[in-house]
């Protein structure tokens, strides 16, 4: 059987560029990046080079680039880091401000702060799935520390209104803070691979990346963060050690997989846009299939979230009277993979909170399934895939 991956949210293979721009980092240069001899040097020369080649892409500065050893590691230090740094500066009640939509490694970390004393805001979403701007700007207070708001949702594909939002809180800082306070950070794993992530236009302090869902390899992450070389410092580290990353981030750097992002973020910025034409014309050729198919079987299938303004390659959708987990299984067991939400939360059979949080009733969220598209998506896959689910449903 020949199966088709529809599930580029949750990961992507690896490039075979990239794999070939890794492979002698695994036994040929060798050496541990913080030896002085030789064989150091080279492997720290590699990463020398990546940081600046990921910067670049970011319009930041090498030394605001932060290796991790995943996105949930990144989205921990800025949270983290920013309540550490500040409550060892002034120890008083804090707040965070985040959405109700955020990936769980941001919403985890946020309940698990709140144990420890912070004040978590979770600021509601339309329908579609787009964070109330108004709300957002009225919870900030002298007490933020910090402003967490993904650029593009993992389940839903929403954009959010990033540059807007620091506008809002850079007016704020301008009129009533004489620190970096509050800190705008963004989770834009999903958002990288089609939409422009400088950090001059976007305008945020901290910015969350992945390699492994832009065909780069799993076990690495990223933080920007900004000025991260001048201080007063912003962000403390939550691991400890050796000291690598500046000190944000102990232990020995990933050579071979640091290399691998580097390469990855170059392959992005040349098929950025004529990657993201194809796979919205094919998404949209995916739609129209499945609004035929639910004309044939008097079944309503529907969008969730805002069509127009979220990625080009994810298409979540409403497919009354089936339960998301069995048309999985159906799908899967026809050689078709598809998820019902974020694979994180896959296995706990449960719905979307994506989904909930947004005002869809339970039922809705129980029938509904995520289809993302990626650079080995073909036409052929989408009749494929459309033929199926005529025959499952």
């Amino acid at each position: 059987m020949r199966r088709i991956y529809l599930d580029y949210a949750a990961s992507t293979p690896v490039d075979k560029t990239v794999k070939a721009a890794m492979e002698p980092y695994f036994s040929e240069i060798f050496g541990n990046p913080g030896a002085l001899h030789w064989f150091g040097q080279e492997a720290s020369a590699a990463v020398f080079k990546a940081r600046e080649v990921i910067a670049e892409s970011l319009g930041a500065t090498y030394k605001e680039i932060v290796f991790t050893g995943s996105a949930t590691e990144a989205n921990n230090l800025a949270l983290r880091g920013a309540v550490k740094c500040h409550k060892a500066d002034k120890p008083k009640k804090i707040k965070i401000i985040t959405t109700a939509i955020e990936h769980e490694s941001v919403l985890e970390t946020c309940r698990d702060l709140e144990n420890e004393g912070v004040e978590v805001v979770y600021v509601p979403v339309s329908r579609e799935g787009v964070v109330d701007v108004e709300k957002l700007k009225s919870a900030i207070d002298e007490r933020t520390v910090l402003v967490s708001v993904m650029y593009a949702n993992n389940e839903v594909g929403t954009i959010q209104p990033i540059s807007e939002i620091s506008k809002i809180i850079q007016a704020f800082k301008d009129k009533h803070s004489t620190s970096p306070y509050p800190l705008f950070h963004t989770d834009a794993v999903q958002a990288l691979q089609y939409l422009d992530c400088d950090i001059n236009k976007l305008d945020v302090d901290l910015m969350t990346l992945s390699a492994h869902k832009i065909y780069g390899p799993k076990g690495i992450g990223m933080l920007y963060a900004r000025n991260l070389y001048l201080k007063p410092h912003t962000l403390h580290p939550i691991i400890i050690g050796g000291g690598q990353e500046r000190g944000l981030r102990s232990g020995t750097e990933n050579v071979a997989n640091i290399v691998g992002f580097a390469k990855a973020m170059e392959l992005v910025r040349k098929v950025k846009n004529s990657e993201t034409k194809r796979i919205s014309e094919l998404r949209d050729y995916l739609l129209r299939g499945l609004k035929k198919i639910s004309a044939s079987r008097r079944t309503k299938i529907t969008v969730n979230g805002d069509f127009k303004n979220r990625l080009p390659n994810n298409l979540n959708v409403y497919i009354p009277g089936h339960n998301a987990g069995d048309l999985l299984i159906k799908l899967d067991l026809a050689g078709i993979a598809i998820s019902p939400g974020a694979a994180c939360s896959a296995r706990l059979a449960r719905p979307s909170y994506v989904l909930t949080a947004m005002g869809l009733p339970h039922s809705r969220c129980a029938e509904s399934l995520r289809i993302t598209l990626g650079r080995q998506t073909t036409k052929a896959d989408i009749d494929k895939t459309l033929k199926i689910m005529l025959k499952i449903l």
